[in-house]
């Protein structure tokens, strides 16, 4: 936000009630901010109550989108403690065996082949599916998704997302098909499933590779049934700001066993046993230490459920009613992670989608504009296909609406009102 954006939030305020006794009388209680608030129990209740105008912030310490859920830390040591006791602390050793093991019952699949990251599982599962030529994929989507292809000099084709669900549009995706074309990446966005039985005719009859990037869908369903088991191979991560973490890691997941014996290859540089390398490879291996937080989070799955859960129901409250915004539903029908809390803000709004972020860093909440500008406008993609974003009309109206906002289980319990509150107070501006 530049200088000029700030004195705009403070000159479009209305002038204070001075007959609101509530706010003349420094000792009332804040309806939107306990006492408890590392603010001192700061009110913003105005313009001039908000930080980027001068006032003190809201939170000393930054209150992040993702900060890592943590499991019970004596169950992780335990673990670590064995570990050096056999010294074993790699090359898939039983603490990744065990992880695989478990996550594969969990999520109802034949394979799971843990990682070392989400981008390697990735790069690994676009080889193994034997991929070339041209993939489609959203630009609505972490970066990553894209640079997997590319880095393996395979050509993203962007298509366009739905603006109500902000997942691949099936119909987008056919039109951008052509003879170069050999798979298509869905994205489970923000936790709610990609349109998986449409992505799946069409690849079926045209003959394509299917998969998905499912980094935010861990524990999401589709139809009853757990994301991991769709297309050809699902990719997960099990990064620390994830749902469901291994400090770094992923997973790819698949009932394919000869797809899921040929990715065991490749994540250990090819090799079959100790001297005999059968497939091109790379180091995508596991460590020992990161399955040891995998299996520890795994353990309290529903405890960072119900608190995201309780999180949103929360953040639902609390914005109700403030016109021109907008929270991303999720399917009652379906379970989920409820990790991704995303705002989308109208154009009548008062303040720009990039106002109300700038005012909500100023506070100490490092709300974020995922996925904005999309894939297509940033490089090398922006260079090599600078005419894409014409194709794209949903992805460029919803990257420049959406707002994600914090939770998870490190979420200050004040948050919520702070931002619900920052939210009200600029739906108030008049133009």
């Amino acid at each position: 936000m530049t200088p000029r954006d700030a004195v705009m939030l403070t000159i479009q305020a209305p002038a204070p009630d001075p007959v609101a006794s509530a706010e003349n009388d420094p000792m009332a209680a804040c309806p939107n901010s306990p006492a408890s608030s590392p603010a001192q129990g700061k009110c913003i209740r105005a313009a001039r109550d908000l930080a980027i105008n001068g006032a003190a912030p809201a939170f000393s310490e930054t209150v992040h989108v993702g900060r890592p859920n943590i499991g019970d830390r004596r169950a992780f040591m335990e673990r670590v403690d064995a570990m050096f006791d056999r010294r074993w602390l790699t090359n898939n050793g039983p603490l990744v065996q065990e992880l695989e093991a478990k996550l594969a019952s969990y999520l109802g699949v034949r394979h799971v082949v843990a990682m070392c990251n989400g981008t390697i599982a990735l790069e690994i599962a676009i080889r193994a599916l034997g991929m070339k030529g041209e993939v489609i994929v959203p630009s609505y989507t972490f970066i990553a998704t894209a640079q997997a292809l590319q880095w393996q000099e395979i050509t993203p084709v962007f298509a366009d997302i739905d603006p109500v669900t902000h997942n691949l549009d099936p119909a987008a995706v056919e039109r951008m098909i052509t003879p170069r074309t050999t798979g298509i990446i869905g994205v489970h966005l923000w936790g709610r499933a990609a349109p998986v039985d449409e992505l799946a005719e069409i690849a079926r009859r045209r003959n394509l590779s299917l998969m998905f990037d499912s980094a935010h869908a861990f524990g999401a369903s589709y139809r009853g049934r757990r994301v991991g088991a769709f297309g050809r191979a699902e990719v997960f991560s099990f990064h620390a700001t994830k749902f469901f973490n291994s400090f770094e890691g992923g997973a790819i997941t698949t009932n394919e066993d000869d797809l899921a014996r040929d990715m065991r290859y490749m994540r250990n540089f090819g090799f079959e046993d100790y001297d005999r390398a059968v497939h091109p490879g790379t180091n995508g291996k596991m460590p020992e230490i990161c399955a040891a937080m995998g299996l520890t989070n795994l353990e309290t799955l529903d405890v960072v459920v119900e608190a995201n859960r309780s999180n949103y129901a929360a953040y639902a409250e609390a914005l109700g009613g403030i016109d021109n915004l907008h929270l991303l539903p999720y399917d009652p029908r379906e379970s989920s992670n409820f990790q991704y809390v995303v705002v989308e803000v109208g154009d009548s709004f008062p303040a720009t989608r990039d106002q109300i972020v700038a005012a909500l860093h100023a506070e100490g909440i490092l709300a974020r504009k995922y996925f904005w500008p999309g894939c297509h406008n940033m490089l090398p993609f922006r260079a090599l296909y600078p005419h894409a974003g014409l194709l794209l009309p949903n992805t460029q109206t919803v990257s420049e609406r959406v707002i994600v906002l914090p939770t998870g289980t490190a979420l200050p319990p004040e948050a919520i009102d702070v931002i619900a509150s920052v939210f009200r107070v600029l739906g108030k501006h008049e133009g």
